[in-house]
């Protein structure tokens, strides 16, 4: 699974490009400032998407660092400021792709697309391990390992180990893990959903998955 960093301080934009983005599969991390994505970049993400224009610090500054630490990591700026400068100068400090705003979410899906296949070619027809410390999620094979160690899933607790592992950090109501898990069309009550989660807190007692009282539940980031 791709990890892919956003950086957009407009939380509704933020959130809108968020929703996009994972409906891809895609694993998103989004920040609204430039500092805590710094303090994740041992997360190593696959991609960074960056406004130019952040509250705590110059998206360059931002970009600059990241060229240092991960130099052949792709990064695609957005902004809304004067296109031609932004874009000339974010192509010549390394920056794979450039967007003015506005513009439709469904184009950035698809620069995003092009460049983690031409990036990273060797995983265009493999699906991606993923990785929960300790565990190994390995989405070709359905299963989740602890070192050589399968850990018997039902078919049911591994699509909730992977809906976690896909929107880790993020909180997914209880009516939300439903439509992923059993479906639409699912009549029952939310217990079921406090059931699965029991079982897999059971079978995989380190992965961190935080309960929201009232609401649902959280894979926190490791």
């Amino acid at each position: 699974m791709y990890r892919i960093f956003l950086v957009e301080d407009e939380e509704n934009l933020n959130q809108i490009l968020t929703s996009y983005l994972a409906k891809e599969g895609w694993d998103i991390r989004s920040f609204t400032a430039g500092l805590p994505a710094l303090e994740a970049m041992s997360l190593k993400p696959h991609l960074w998407i960056l406004d130019i224009m952040l509250p705590d610090m110059d998206g360059y500054q931002l970009l600059r660092r990241i060229k240092e630490a991960a130099p052949d990591t792709p990064v695609i700026f957005i902004s809304a400021r004067d296109a031609h400068i932004d874009r000339i100068m974010g192509l010549e400090m390394g920056s794979e792709d450039y967007l003015a705003k506005p513009f439709l979410p469904r184009e950035l899906v698809i620069r995003v697309q092009r460049i983690l296949e031409r990036i990273y070619p060797q995983a265009k027809n493999k699906q991606l391990l993923v990785y929960l410390d300790p565990y190994i999620l390995d989405e070709a094979k359905r299963e989740l390992r602890k070192g050589q160690e399968i850990i018997n899933l039902t078919a049911k607790e591994y699509d909730l180990a992977l809906l976690f592992a896909k929107y880790q950090g993020q909180a997914l109501s209880r009516e939300q893990i439903i439509r992923q898990v059993w479906g639409k069309d699912y009549v029952g009550t939310d217990r079921s959903v406090d059931d699965l989660v029991r079982r897999l807190r059971k079978k995989a007692p380190e992965l961190r998955i935080e309960t929201i009282y009232g609401f649902g539940y959280r894979m926190i980031m490791p």
